[in-house]
This record gives structure tokens, sequence and C-alpha cells, in this order.
């Protein structure tokens, strides 16, 4: 059947392999820009309108757990209308569950924690496993009052009893994930608690995903925040320190790019069948830094080619790259499968934070790779993947409930056979309708398995 018909999720899909694929897409709206700019709008004095919205489970979880702090939201489309006047700061303990939302624990810990009030946020067990202690342990710097980790490892539920922010200085390590800075830097305009004219925060040693705290940045920016971004040495590395002024933000309109991790899978379709696809509403300006994704399959032998509203990829990946991902490490498990193609072997390099994402990024998408019959050496900080000697193989493969692993390892199946993707509707996390958008770009139907493979 081309389509899941039962009430219940799909146990599987298998893509169909055929020739190159050729054609156009827009992908939803960045999960995230939407979560950054529903912090913003959310703490913002009047309403904005935001546009072009994800509407996934991340987003969603955003949405109820502001709601829940008295956030109005109205949701008509892929549009919201948000008026965070009658936000309060609860003296009861509001319980927030944001399921495996790694933006969102984050950026709401950091935000409440700065607003005022008593939480408590908790998610699966996946999301109990990841750590916040390096977040949390910057909070407690400028906390009035107190917030902790509940689990002796330093990871959620987070509790929080805060009375705002004093005016310490705030540092945080930069090399697990950005998010962290991301956090910091947005809670800071509106920080109540002493009198504050601006929050400093140092970030030690190397930050990663340095793009993903630009696109923070502006985003701050379009709702009326001051940050200015200096660049310094850290024992060597290069992070940065950041200065953001506590004089709130102000509503907007304001228009969400498509998301760009979700635009390299169907890049990578090309790349993989020696096709064309064009993606639009993305140029190399984009605010999101994973546009760069284009950058490295021109480098394993595509064309790359753009205009003022779209990025387009034709021809085959024939190379293998040496390529340090730190700057686009949602896009690994993307070019991963983009390397089982080529003619030579790839090396990842950066990414050691990707152990700690929805499921181990290095040592579990190693584990399906060599499914497939490529031979992945891991490293510390990514991996060294050789393409099967003898093509792909038929396999039937893990996505570990990570939305990145279903999409990604499903393009194996692009130009081979009997690739079994399981629990493909884990993508209902940040693309819902990823599977459905593939089929229409390919012109040609999946199989779904109603029942699990035995």
């Amino acid at each position: 059947m081309s389509s899941p018909t039962s009430v219940d999720p799909p146990a599987s899909v298998t893509v169909i392999p055929g020739g190159p694929v050729r054609g156009s897409i827009r992908p939803p709206g960045s999960k995230s820009l939407t979560n950054r700019a529903l912090i913003c709008a959310a703490m913002a004095k009047g309403s904005s309108k935001l546009t072009g919205c994800l509407r996934s489970e991340d987003t969603a979880v955003m949405i109820d757990s502001l709601q829940k702090c008295g956030v109005k939201i109205e949701v008509d489309g892929d549009t919201l209308h948000v008026d965070g006047s009658q936000r309060f700061a609860p003296r009861e303990t509001v319980e927030l569950f944001i399921a495996n939302s790694g933006t969102s624990v984050r950026f709401l810990t950091a935000a409440l924690s700065a607003a005022g009030g008593m939480y408590r946020l908790s998610g699966v067990p996946r999301m109990h496993e990841r750590p916040i202690a390096d977040l949390v342990d910057a909070l407690t710097e400028v906390q009035n009052g107190a917030i902790r980790c509940e689990s002796d490892g330093g990871c959620p539920p987070v509790m929080i009893e805060s009375n705002g922010w004093n005016d310490a200085l705030i540092t945080v390590a930069g090399n697990v994930s950005s998010q962290y800075l991301s956090g910091l830097m947005m809670a800071a305009p509106i920080a109540i608690g002493d009198a504050i004219d601006s929050v400093t925060i140092r970030v030690t040693g190397e930050l990663v995903s340095r793009p993903y705290v630009d696109m923070t940045a502006e985003t701050m920016r379009s709702f009326g925040a001051v940050v200015d971004i200096e660049d310094i040495q850290d024992n060597g590395e290069s992070t940065v320190n950041v200065v953001v002024r506590q004089n709130g933000y102000q509503g907007v309109d304001y228009a969400i790019e498509p998301d760009a991790s979700a635009a390299s899978y169907f890049w990578a379709a090309a790349a993989i069948t020696g096709g064309e696809v064009t993606v639009k509403g993305l140029t190399p300006d984009a605010m999101q830094g994973d546009v760069g994704f284009c950058n490295v399959l021109e480098q394993m032998g595509c064309t790359f080619t753009h205009d003022d509203d779209s990025m387009t990829i034709s021809g085959r990946a024939s190379r293998g790259v040496d390529v340090d991902m730190n700057h686009i490490s949602d896009t690994v498990q993307t070019l991963s499968i983009v390397a089982l193609f080529a003619d030579g072997p790839t090396r990842v390099r950066g990414v050691a934070h990707n152990r700690f994402k929805e499921t181990d990024r290095i040592g579990d998408l190693a584990c399906e790779l060599r499914k497939l019959g490529a031979t992945v050496e891991e490293h510390e900080d990514g991996m060294t993947i050789t393409p099967p000697a003898n093509g792909v193989q038929p396999a039937t493969l893990e996505t570990y409930h990570d939305h990145r692993m279903a999409m990604s390892l499903a393009l194996a199946g692009l130009s081979a056979e009997g690739v079994q993707i399981l629990d493909p509707s884990c993508t209902v996390k940040t693309y819902p309708e990823f599977f459905k958008d593939l089929e229409e770009l390919l012109g040609r139907p999946h199989q779904w398995a109603d029942s699990a493979v035995e």
C-alpha cells in the first residue's frame, strides 16, 4: 500500500529504489527557529505573529509548556499568534512535560529560571539520560532561589524555584551543546531580580555548532533584544563572550525559514541517485548553518547552484571526503548515507557532542551502517565510513526513536533493495510529513508494514 491505513502507527517502511530523483520541494519551517521565536514571543511585550512555523511534536511540546505558564498561543495552520501578557510566575510547582525535546528543556530551563516561579521539567526516559548539568550549573551562578537536577547523573527532571537572577558573571561549557548558550542568551533580556543592566555569558572551551548561536542572536535581535558576541581565545581554543542587554523583547511579525536540516535529506536524495533536487525558500545566506551541507556535497562531486530563493544539488556524490561537521552536526547522519555510495572512505570529524542527542548518533549510527555492509571505525569525535565493496546490503534498520535516524537511513533505499526502516513514525518529532513528502518527490509509493517484522 502507498501509505499506512491503520489507526496504529506503521511498524516499518521500505523505500522503493528507482532512477535519479528529480524535482523541487519546500520543507516545513525550521524547528530551531520556531522554538527560538516561540521563546522570544512568549516573553515579549505585545503580541507576535509567527508565520511558516513547524508543526511537530517538538514544537507542540514548547507550545503546551508556554501555555501552562499563562502564554496565550492561537494556532492557525503554520501561523502562531502569541501573546505573553498573561504570563505568570507560579508560586506552586507547575509540571511541564517536554517529551524528548532538547531545545524545549534547555530553552525553558533557562527562560523560566530568569522569569521566576516554580517548575518541574520532565520527559520520556531518554530525556532523563541526556545531560543538562552544565546548564544548571551555569544558572546556579545567577539564580536567586534554587535550581537542580533530580537525577544523580545531572540529567532531567529539573526543579526550579526562582526569584530571578542576580548580576553575577555566567560561565558555561561550550563543548556539549550550543543550546546551553542559546538558552542563556534568550533568557537574559527578561531576567527579573537584582538591578541588571546587562548579562555577560562567558563560554569555556570550544563552542560546538556556532551557527546555531548566531541564529539565536539574530532571532533575538528581530524581537528587539541587544546582543553582542565577541570571539575570544580560551586556552588556545576559539570560543565566545556574549553580552546581552536586559531590555526585554517586543512583539513582532516574524517569518520562519524552511528547515535546512530537513532539506538535507532531499539534497542527499539527488546526490545518492545522480538526480537533481531544488529546495525552495533557502539560500546560502539563510540563518541556518545546515545549508552548508550543500558545500560538502559539492566537495563529493555534486553540482551546487542557487538563486535568490532556492538551492539545487545535481549529480552523484562520487568522492569520499574528510570533513569537520562541527557546525552542521545535525546533517552527519544524512552524510553517512551519502557516503555509502561514494567511491572511497569518508571521515567525519568534530561531532563528539552527537553522542548526547536523541540517541548516540555516532555509536548507534555506526551499528546501522554496518548492517548495510559498510566498514565503520568510530573515533572520539566522529567516524570513518568505508563503502560496502559489493554494494549496500538489504537490512532491517533500527531508528532508536530518533527522527533523524529514520529520515537519513530511509535514503539508503533510494539505490538499494530491501532497506526496511523500523518505527518510521518517530519522524513526528520534527517532520511528521517526511515520508509523504518523499513519496511525492519520488513519484512512487513506499511499502508500509502494519505489523512488526519477526
